[in-house]
Order: structure tokens, then sequence, then C-alpha cells
């Protein structure tokens, strides 16, 4: 029944630091939205026609900041590039390969305590 992920949902507190993280550093791009009724933005991967990311400004933050969900993964490209990125901001990471598939895991937290993971193909270097 299922055929995929449509979109994470995050509740933010500062537009501009979970921009900077979501649009600046991981480079997803502010798309269409249809006015909801309240404010918010729809983050799509550069390119993409479908928003993998929504944002919401207008909630509080709830009091677990992780709640039910651990994580959320994001298949990247360029580990070289992106590993540049978060050292020249001096953005907190964790590098680790995955156990069996070599698979490269950067791990990081955005500006509101989600924690945020980038997968790389194991061919790729830095």
């Amino acid at each position: 029944m299922i055929a995929g992920m449509n979109h994470f949902t995050i509740t933010a507190e500062d537009r501009a630091a979970t921009l900077d993280y979501y649009s600046g550093l991981l480079g997803l791009v502010e798309g269409p939205r249809p006015d909801l009724g309240f404010p918010g933005t729809w983050l799509y991967a550069p390119g993409g026609t479908q928003a993998i990311l929504h944002v919401y400004w207008d909630r509080p933050m709830p009091a677990s900041r992780t709640g039910v969900i651990d994580h959320l993964a994001f298949t990247a490209t360029d580990l070289k590039a992106v590993k540049a990125r978060f050292d020249a901001r001096g953005v907190p990471y964790d590098l680790r390969r995955q156990a069996g598939v070599g698979t490269w895991q950067l791990f990081s937290h955005d500006p509101n305590g989600a924690k945020v993971e980038l997968d790389f193909d194991a061919a790729e270097t830095f």
C-alpha cells in the first residue's frame, strides 16, 4: 500500500536559523506552499517537484524535542563538499560508515534539536 515517504514536518523556533540550516547548509530550496491558514514553509530538493520537508513557525515547541521520531534521513551526494560546508560553518556532526554496506552517514542536529542523517554512497571519498 505505501509507495514511499511523502514528507517530514518539523516545528521551528527560529525561522532564520532553521532556513540557514536546511537551505543554506543542506541546499534545500523554498518552494510553492498553499495558503494553509498558518505560517510555514515547504522545502524541496533542488529541481524537485515534491516538498520533502514542511516547517511550522507558529507552534510551541514540544517538551520532548525528538518525540517518537528519532531522526530525519536524506539521501545525499558529494560527501567531500558537504563535509567541507559543515566544517566551514563549524556545525558539529558525526561521520560514520554503516557496518556491512559501507554507506557514509553524517549525523547532525538542526537548530530546533531534530537529528538529521545524510546518507552518501559507500564509493564516495572525502
